[in-house]
């Protein structure tokens, strides 16, 4: 078997040993990176190596080579380790071509998506690679560049054949994602999660800052609350932890343990789905974000035409344009707000105290419940 350089990297969840993995934008750096060894030196390559934004270095197998005048191909095996991850084991091909232009040239061949909608990390048109896979490609193919001396132009197509139906049982189209699967990752390497791993993994936190005396609590979804928190908020964050996805499971491990109260500060994109009763926010679950703007729109005193405007919008600061553009932004937010505290409260009932604080990327705070004043109180 062909060592991948990650033989040695693990994670711990829930007392399981899980391998760690590469990502799709790892594999396709990494194929660029070959493809152009080959075409710049006109020999054949086996295996290429890779520095990932982890900083973790991947010696990959190269395979189905293939060179011809001005252009060479080659793939990788994408392994995702030991995370449940639906793109295991297929195959991401780079071709790479020389072009008259002095650039480096990325685009997205068969399965990989095309971007069709607003609102996404790449322009309507573009190929569904993200931002950190296209810079990971970009700099594998400068380095083989700079290392032959060569300031020509290049060409490099990412395809993914298998990406055709495996798109199709995701929310790829949905997001206005055609063709194929997105291009992903910001690390290079994919961290082995399970979901009971990852349940466990809040649990525990929510065991140890309770252990500590901690009985109100500040909860976010992920990294943007976090940073909100931090930059906007004058609070002790030693109370506070992420949930991810799981809102519910988050409730009623606090209502077991006997906490007080929680205090959510959540980016809209993901809370939005708890004021439809939603309590696991990943796609995967539920994706109502666009029906549950357009509602709250609706109750605010939108009419037909923004409803429907919100409705065919892909992202939530879409949405929240279009109800600042119609001067009801600021009461459909308050009224999300208390949807949200109804479904908190009625999954938690009397036995605990649940706000919410509600931000976006673009306009920053939002709306929040009217006991988050008398909950933050806790915090300072």
């Amino acid at each position: 078997m062909h060592e991948t350089g990650l033989e040695n990297t693990y994670v711990f969840k829930n007392n399981k040993k899980l391998r760690c993995g590469y990502t799709t934008g790892s594999c396709a750096a990494a194929a660029a990176k070959a493809a152009t060894l080959m075409l710049l030196s006109g020999y054949p390559v086996h295996t290429v190596a890779l520095m990932t934004p982890k900083g973790i270095l991947l010696d990959l197998e190269v395979l189905e080579a293939h060179m011809e005048e001005g252009q060479a191909s080659c793939a990788i095996r994408k392994d995702a380790g030991d995370d449940p991850d639906a793109t295991n084991g297929i195959l991401v091909y780079a071709k790479v071509a020389c072009i008259p232009e002095k650039e480096i040239r990325i685009d997205g061949g068969a399965g990989v998506g095309r971007v069709t909608k607003k609102g996404l990390q790449q322009p309507v048109g573009e190929a569904a690679i993200n931002p950190v896979p296209r810079q990971m490609i970009r700099d594998a193919v400068s380095e083989v560049c700079g290392n032959f001396e060569y300031d020509g132009g290049l060409a490099v197509e990412i395809s993914i054949p298998e990406g055709v139906e495996i798109a199709k049982k995701t929310f790829n189209p949905r997001l206005g994602i055609e063709g194929g699967i997105s291009v992903l990752g910001t690390s290079g390497i994919v961290m082995p999660m399970s979901e009971d791993a990852l349940i466990a993994s809040i649990r525990a936190e929510m065991e140890m800052l309770k252990a500590n005396g901690h009985e109100y609590l500040i909860v976010t979804p992920g990294n943007y609350g976090e940073t909100f928190t931090k930059n906007q908020m004058t609070v002790d964050l030693s109370s506070s932890m992420k949930c991810s996805n799981y809102v519910g499971e988050t409730l009623d491990m606090a209502v077991e343990l006997g906490i007080k109260g929680i205090l959510f500060v959540s980016h809209i994109g993901k809370f939005i789905k708890v004021a439809g009763g939603i309590m696991n926010t990943h796609s995967r679950h539920a994706d109502a974000r666009a029906e549950l703007m357009a509602a709250f729109a609706l109750r605010a005193g939108a009419d037909r035409e923004t409803a429907c405007r919100i409705l065919d919008t892909i992202t939530t600061d879409e949405a929240l344009d279009i109800m600042e553009q119609a001067g009801i932004r600021q009461k459909a937010m308050e009224l999300a707000a208390q949807r949200i505290r109804y479904y908190m409260r009625r999954r938690v009932g009397e036995k605990m105290q649940t706000e919410v604080i509600l931000f976006s990327g673009s306009y920053s705070y939002l709306a929040q419940t009217s006991g988050a004043d008398e909950l933050l109180q806790h915090f300072t």
